[in-house]
């Protein structure tokens, strides 16, 4: 198979669903061949992010997406997706494995952010526990000089019991749980822009649009950045150079 990326998934793999989901209906198609090739690893073994991320002393990570992407690097793909943000704790080790590029979806977010609301100086996240605890987007959102807005401790609770309790225990997306949680990070915190640091709130977000605030989705973006790239590869461009302009530093 030629012109085609991999996809370093199972993070959860319903949300993982959604990502690929994502790609392949935002694809205009009149045709089969008019669809983006990828290959698609689910790895629903890799251990909790989160958990590692809180206690050292659980299973660590790390090892399983090593040996996800240095399987996939023989393959010689175009570039290399990863649509988990926690998981992104370990991109700066991970992409050092490969010379194939690895997009980094957390900083492609931020970036996104910064373009398409230039006059907010406030974003308001929401994540799970493991990237909140370690300041994950806290970092990438610092390096473009904004700040961050995490909400009162009531945030978080409620944004673990949509992410595990409903979502990867249940299979199933609360949509007035998520509406309430994003309602009270725009009413009582001020935050008129709301990031999805999770990709299981990337599938709230699928499946539960209906609402009027303002959201960044790093997973839906991280989608068409894919498309955008594989279509102009497909069409003959370098794809270590239409890759660059997003591997941000």
């Amino acid at each position: 198979m030629k012109d085609f990326f991999s996809i370093i998934g199972g993070m959860g793999t319903i949300a993982t669903e959604s990502y690929v989901r994502m790609l392949n209906h935002r694809v205009k198609i009149s045709r089969d061949q008019d669809y983006l090739n990828y290959l698609l690893v689910n790895d629903a073994q890799i251990p909790d992010r989160t958990t590692y991320i809180k206690d050292h002393t659980k299973s660590n990570f790390f090892f399983a997406l090593r040996e996800d992407i240095l399987q996939q690097a023989q393959l010689k793909p175009d570039f290399m997706v990863m649509p988990c943000n926690t998981a992104h704790y370990f991109y700066d080790d991970l992409a050092k494995l490969t010379d194939i590029p690895f997009l980094n979806m957390m900083r492609i977010a931020v970036h996104h952010f910064v373009d398409e609301y230039p006059q907010e100086q406030r974003i308001g996240v929401i994540a799970t526990e493991g990237s909140i605890y370690d300041h994950l987007y806290v970092d990438e959102i610092e390096k473009v000089k904004r700040t961050v807005e995490l909400g009162g401790p009531e945030i978080q609770p409620l944004v673990t019991r949509l992410i595990y309790t409903n979502i990867k225990e249940k299979g199933i997306v609360d949509a007035e749980l998520y509406h309430h949680i994003l309602r009270t990070m725009h009413d009582q915190y001020g935050c008129k822009v709301i990031l999805l640091g999770c990709t299981e709130l990337s599938l709230a977000q699928e499946k539960a649009p209906d609402h009027p605030y303002h959201v960044i989705d790093p997973q839906s973006i991280l989608a068409d950045v894919a498309i955008e790239l594989e279509q102009q590869i497909r069409a003959g461009q370098n794809p270590k150079e239409v890759v660059q302009k997003y591997l941000y530093q």
